[in-house]
């Protein structure tokens, strides 16, 4: 954090909730949406979807010197909600499924993301096969 605090034209793909852009710690980040896509900004900003969300562009892009570290602030963060934004229960977190999940990483990628932030659970495994690979 030192170094840099990023350049503009390092776009970086979050895969999460939506984000509440109008967080004081967010408004100077630079926040794109996909287009057309389930809604990158959050109109319901007390949903579990888009507190994760939030919380995580922070993480990535908040002010420096915010409560957030703001690890890139200068990047363009290109939000691809996956997490609908539903109130759930205490014991129910948002989840996305393996076939949403694939959809959103290539979808974010050809929008221009070089690099991709997730932070996600699956509602369900896999029912096509596929072996899990397991750490040696």
């Amino acid at each position: 954090m030192e170094r840099t605090s990023g350049r503009r034209e390092i776009v970086i793909g979050l895969l999460d909730g939506p984000v509440a852009v109008t967080h004081p710690d967010l408004v100077s980040a630079i926040v794109r949406e996909i287009p057309g896509k389930q809604g990158g900004t959050s109109a319901h900003a007390s949903s579990a979807a888009c507190l994760h969300g939030t919380f995580v562009a922070g993480i990535l892009c908040a002010q420096r010197g915010a409560s957030a570290p703001a690890i890139c602030p200068s990047c363009t963060l290109l939000v691809r909600p996956i997490f609908l934004e539903t109130i759930v229960t205490s014991d129910q977190m948002p989840s996305a499924t393996p076939d949403a999940l694939a959809a959103a990483i290539i979808e974010t990628i050809e929008a221009g993301a070089r690099v991709l932030n997730l932070s996600v659970a699956l509602a369900q495994p896999s029912t096509r096969g596929e072996r899990v690979l397991e750490e040696a």
